[in-house]
């Protein structure tokens, strides 16, 4: 079994590509990923803060 690590690839990318990257890591379309995203900005909450954290810790691929 193999295991995929958390990074941001280099392809597939919009903004930063986080959103493709957690779509790779957890098996599911990077565009229901950011489906997800902009859904969860309508909501209060700190996703944008946990988007920007994420972009600055990820490494690429």
């Amino acid at each position: 079994m193999t295991t995929r690590r958390l990074a941001r690839p280099r392809d597939d990318r919009w903004i930063a590509g986080v959103c493709a990257g957690l779509g790779r890591r957890f098996g599911i379309s990077s565009g229901m990923v950011r489906l997800i995203f902009v859904v969860s900005c309508l909501l209060p909450g700190p996703q944008f803060l946990i988007y920007l954290v994420l972009w600055a810790l990820l490494p690429n691929e």
